[in-house]
């Protein structure tokens, strides 16, 4: 099922809350075994083999995939949060998952800042960014939230679109962008599809116009097939996507489904995507994960434990991000739930399909 679009705000509006609760959990849960302390990064990176297996030029990982998450954490601690990850995962994430706005960066606001010092420090220390930009201005009053109409027009490219293209072009380092991920979930409220596929190609094109070479465009869809005509009409074309990404999870009684298998999560969205999106552009599991069954504790541990296997006969998926959050509502926390769980995501990923050099 196709999740609210809310769930953005309540990333911003419980940040300090979620810090509280992930220390607890590192607290309770304990490093893994063989860790290192606070501020030791788990595990190292392969070396490519001749260059044959190194990333190409967009990124791309061509004898295996990238494996990243989105972390909760506020402004300032981004990458101790990450850090506190990788030492719960037993190693270094490839891809490391932001959300900004369209809000002016003013002050002490980073939201609408592509590339905070903090994102930049997570980059240094040798991870990529995925940086989702959305239409919004999270706090905002009514009339300074964006349309996809209005991005489309030109109107937000002095304030908004060329501040912060120079930004990122000043950078230099490339980056995954996306441009209001879960499109489908946004409209009418933001526009048409139409509108939409104008405001991205608008975007694009103006980053392109101002020199803008370090990018990597990713759409990201729900994958949610019930949207299906919808998600077509909001592809903005191969000349604009790079990546084409999508977010499915086991969301189990968050919305009163019945439980269902990681293959079951990912098989059909992506069989349609290479049917009807791209049959050759590198796909990414954007955000996958699944809720927990409190009548079953070894449920999520088994859930994790298929995903090598699975991500192996997914063709074309270079990339899996996992989401250690919640999403609104109750029976939503779709975070690691337990030390058996953590332990099966933790073997999961230590086989070497997710283990690519980054050089």
């Amino acid at each position: 099922m196709a999740r609210r679009v809310s769930r953005r705000l309540l990333l911003v509006v419980s940040a300090a809350l979620c810090a509280a609760l992930t220390a607890a959990l590192l607290l309770r849960d304990g490093l893994p075994e063989g860790s290192g302390g606070p501020g030791q990064v788990i595990g190292s990176r392969p070396s490519a083999l001749g260059g044959q297996c190194a990333p190409t030029a967009l990124l791309e990982p061509p004898c295996g995939a990238w494996f990243g998450a989105f972390v909760p954490h506020d402004k300032g601690n981004l990458l101790e949060k990450v850090h506190a990850y990788e030492r719960k995962v037993g190693r270094k994430l490839d891809i490391v998952y932001t959300y900004h706005d369209m809000s002016l960066a003013q002050g002490a606001r980073l939201e609408g800042q592509l590339l905070t010092p903090e994102e930049k420090r997570v980059a240094a220390d040798g991870h990529l960014l995925l940086l989702s930009w959305e239409s919004k201005w999270w706090g905002g009053a009514d009339t300074q939230q964006p349309t996809w109409k209005q991005i489309a027009d030109g109107d937000l490219d002095a304030s908004v679109i060329d501040v912060q293209a120079r930004r990122v072009k000043q950078y230099g380092e490339k980056i995954f962008l996306s441009f209001d991920l879960e499109m489908d979930t946004r409209t009418p409220a933001s526009g048409t599809p139409e509108d939409y596929v104008r405001a991205y190609r608008h975007i694009h094109d103006r980053f392109r116009e101002l020199g803008v070479t370090n990018v990597v465009w990713t759409w990201i869809t729900t994958g949610y097939l019930a949207h299906a005509d919808l998600i077509k009409r909001m592809y903005p074309g191969d000349d604009y996507v790079d990546w084409v990404a999508y977010n499915q999870y086991n969301y189990y009684q968050c919305h009163k489904a019945g439980w269902l298998s990681f293959a079951q999560t990912q098989r059909a969205t992506h069989d349609w995507i290479r049917k009807n999106i791209s049959a050759d552009k590198p796909l990414m599991l954007s955000e996958f994960g699944t809720a927990n069954d409190p009548t079953e504790p070894d449920r999520q541990a088994e859930w994790y434990a298929q995903v090598p296997a699975v991500l192996k006969g997914l063709t074309g998926v270079k990339a899996a991000l996992q989401w250690n959050y919640r999403d609104p509502g109750p029976h939503c926390d779709l975070a690691v739930a337990n030390d058996d769980a953590w332990g099966s995501l933790r073997k999961a990923v230590s086989d070497p399909y997710l283990n690519q050099p980054l050089t």
